[in-house]
């Protein structure tokens, strides 16, 4: 310590420096209580428990006092991030930041009308209707022409054995707008999803197994393009039916995943893309094969568990009779 005496230097002694750490630590405190009792209240254990034991006078102190404000306004200079109140930019802001401008925007499309309670628009004219899916969608192609017909031209055409997450026979990104460029339908119903389940390649080419997060994200961002292609820029209607409950379990699991990947991957375009549930027709409380139709029960699944027979495809067209009409005249 000479060099100290030598230069004539003051010399604290330890009750001095206990006293100045005390201080400093009351000063945190009450400048920084709330976040003491938010660091505490994150913890567990003995540690926990003692740190939220003293944040808890702390922050009410800093309350009373609003020394918090005070912190955070004398050092908010230092924080490398922009303000996230409401001045300027963010949602009020007229112009998108440069990280959301690369997100697509909500459109008026996303909303039906009637559930804002407004008036549903007019009606337009059918004049072609597209029915189309995999296996799925048969017989329901021949039941809504024969109802439609010769009223509405009804373009039957169903891929057997394809499906949305297997492409190797049929890419229905490519079909889908093939289709629109033949035919021009002024509505799509689509059901598929018998063929589904297949391994997925990720933004990385990396493989994606069913059925995870991951692979619901891929399965809803092709329904997505499908559904756009369908929509033709909002001149068209799509009627989209998700599957019924499937007997075995395997396939169910694949089918409640296809079901919730469809429903996320037509959300922009609720005024344009209609989803007609078949579970809440056809499986209401889980499998069954048989269902009471005009009062009778009667069989309305195949033998395999998984496609509709005649009986269940006749009773899905009535109901998507009825969701044509909604928008429709023929």
């Amino acid at each position: 310590m000479g060099r100290f005496d030598e230069a004539g230097e003051r010399r604290y002694s330890a009750r001095e420096a206990v006293l100045v750490v005390l201080l400093v630590a009351v000063l945190l405190a009450l400048f920084e209580g709330p976040s003491i009792l938010h660091a505490g209240e994150r913890m567990t254990g003995l540690g926990g428990e003692i740190i939220r034991g003293v944040g808890r006078p702390a922050a009410s102190a800093s309350k009373r006092l609003e020394l918090a404000e005070v912190a955070h306004d004398s050092t908010s200079f230092l924080t490398p991030n922009e303000s996230l109140g409401s001045a300027g930019g963010g949602f009020s802001g007229s112009n998108r930041s440069a990280s959301a401008a690369q997100l697509p925007a909500v459109t008026p499309d996303a909303f039906d009308p009637t559930k804002l309670g407004l008036p549903a628009p007019p009606k337009r004219s059918l004049h072609t209707l597209l029915v189309t899916g995999d296996s799925m969608s048969m017989p329901l192609d021949s039941d809504l022409a024969q109802q439609l017909v010769p009223r509405v031209h009804v373009d039957q055409d169903p891929h057997i054995g394809t499906g949305i997450s297997d492409s190797q026979i049929v890419d229905w990104g490519k079909l889908s707008t093939s289709q629109v460029r033949n035919d021009h339908p002024d509505a799509v119903v689509v059901f598929i999803g018998a063929n589904e389940g297949f391994p997925m390649a990720g933004p990385n080419g990396r493989q994606i197994e069913c059925c995870s997060p991951e692979w619901a994200a891929l399965y809803a961002e092709r329904v997505r393009i499908i559904a756009n292609t369908y929509r033709q820029n909002g001149d068209a209607r799509v009627f989209w039916v998700t599957l019924p409950d499937q007997r075995e379990a395997a396939r169910e699991k694949i089918a409640r995943v296809v079901n919730a990947a469809i429903e996320v991957g037509v959300q922009p375009w609720a005024d344009q893309v209609r989803l007609l549930n078949a579970a809440s027709i056809f499986t209401p409380n889980g499998y069954r094969d048989a269902m009471p139709i005009a009062g009778a029960e009667t069989i309305v699944r195949e033998s395999d568990g998984i496609h509709l027979n005649d009986a269940g495809s006749k009773l899905l067209a009535s109901y998507v009779i009825a969701d044509l009409k909604r928008d429709f005249t023929y």
